[in-house]
Parts: C-alpha cells; structure tokens; sequence
C-alpha cells in the first residue's frame, strides 16, 4: 500500500509526460498500480458545483471551451460509470499521433470542470482524457445506453445556443475527432512540362446521421460548403473541397497537430 502523498508524486511525474515506464524505474512502482491510479486517486472534488445549473454556474464564461469540448464527445467521447466511484467518468480517446489535441483536449476538459481532477491515461496508439464529475449527465445530455449512432443525438435549446455563438469551436471539435485534412496532387502536362497540383481537402466521418446533420448544419452556418462523398451503410462521410471553403477551414481549424 502507497500513501496519497507517493501516488500524487508519481502521478505528477507521468503528467510531466514522462512515460509509465521510466516513473516505474525511478519510484519502485509498478506500471500497472500507476495505471490504475491515474483512474482513481481523488476522481472529483466533492464541494464541486455543477457547471451550468448550480447558482454560480460558470459555464456561460466557457462557452467557447465547452462548444470544443462537446464536438469532441460527440465524436470520440464516452461517459461511463463505474459502482466503486462516486462519479461518473467522461473519457475522450485520443490519438497519440497527435499531441496538440491531447492538449486542446485536456485544456478544455479543465475549464469546463475547473474544481476536478482530468489526468491522461495511455493505451496502444491512444490516449484517453479524464475527468470524474457527478454532472456529466447535465452537461452532456446526449448520453445514454448503446452507441450514438442506434440512438436519437439532438441538442437541447441551451446547448443550440451555445454552438450557434461559437460555430467555429463545435466545428473544430468534430474535426479534431472524426475529421481530417489531408492534401490531394495531381499531375498535367503544361507546355510539355509535367507539373504537379496539390490541393487539400476536409473530410469529417462518423456512423450517426444526426452528428453528420450537426455537423453539416453548423458549417451552412458559417458559410462553408460541403457535399456528401463515399456513402455506405455503417459510415457517412462528408467533403470540403471547394477552395473558398478549405481557406475558411484553415483559418479556424487547420490541421490536427
């Protein structure tokens, strides 16, 4: 058995993004009690209000961080509840490739929840952010039994407000979740040159028609066009490639880092 003040200098060690393996080496611990500490050492603050019903409700100040953080759940984001926490966890996967939106990730997950804990759990090619709160299920009322595309995914008229104030965040959520930017080339013979043409483009994927309508809906909003590209019956994927629109794109979202 390890004291809170052992598991807090360990796990304050692996925050300093050193790997599980190199704190074992230096403390003594195992690789898989500091796993599991990172899951259930102090999972919420007990005088934590909540966010957005409770008299000091913050929320309105976070709005653009929670129109982020909820483009990220709707796409790669799962709440679940465990008997032996007090609270329910929300968790949102994220590649490792990608350490910029760990960050963005993290970042938001903090300013929404400012008085609970959110730590990084490390899976093969992923990494998961982490918060316990006992109102997930306020916030993010879209959760329910089953996966999100066999069920309705609407949002309620506060959260509509929000995204339609910060169209731009909700975007980069989707995207930074089940989007991408990639860069098509082709090649043309021009005055007997062969010359090369590279143009990026947006794709957004995801297996719920209601997220995919979300989605669609927020960028009429801002002006940016999209078509439909490589139906089939698990996935719908949706295309930005219009020049105008991709610089748009760029300007707000860019590509993941």
């Amino acid at each position: 058995m390890y004291d809170l003040e052992t598991r807090r200098r360990a796990l304050a060690l692996v925050g300093q993004g050193r790997s599980l393996t190199s704190v074992s080496r230096q403390t003594g611990i195992s690789r898989s009690a500091i796993r599991r500490w990172q899951i259930s050492i102090e999972p919420v603050s007990r005088n934590a209000e909540c966010p957005r019903c409770s008299p000091e409700a913050h929320l309105p100040d976070v709005a653009a961080s929670y129109a982020y953080l909820l483009g990220l759940y709707l796409g790669d984001g799962h709440i679940i509840h465990y008997h032996k926490h007090r609270a329910p966890s929300l968790s949102i996967a994220c590649s490792t490739s990608w350490p910029g939106l760990i960050d963005a990730a993290e970042e938001a997950v903090r300013a929404v929840f400012p008085h609970n804990k959110v730590c990084r759990v490390r899976s093969s090619g992923c990494t998961y952010v982490k918060s316990y709160s006992k109102h997930l299920h306020c916030l993010f009322p879209q959760h329910g039994a089953g996966k999100k595309h066999d069920r309705s995914i609407s949002l309620q008229p506060w959260q509509r407000a929000i995204v339609d104030t910060h169209p731009w965040e909700f975007i980069r959520g989707l995207i930074h979740s089940d989007g991408s930017r990639i860069t098509n080339w082709t090649t043309q013979r021009v005055g007997g040159t062969q010359k090369r043409y590279e143009y990026p483009r947006y794709f957004f994927t995801n297996a719920s028609d209601d997220i995919v309508k979300l989605f669609t809906d927020t960028l009429d909003l801002v002006g940016v066009e999209w078509k439909p590209t490589h139906q089939n019956r698990t996935v719908k994927n949706i295309s930005v490639a219009k020049r105008a629109s991709v610089a748009l794109m760029d300007t707000h979202i860019g590509p993941k880092y």
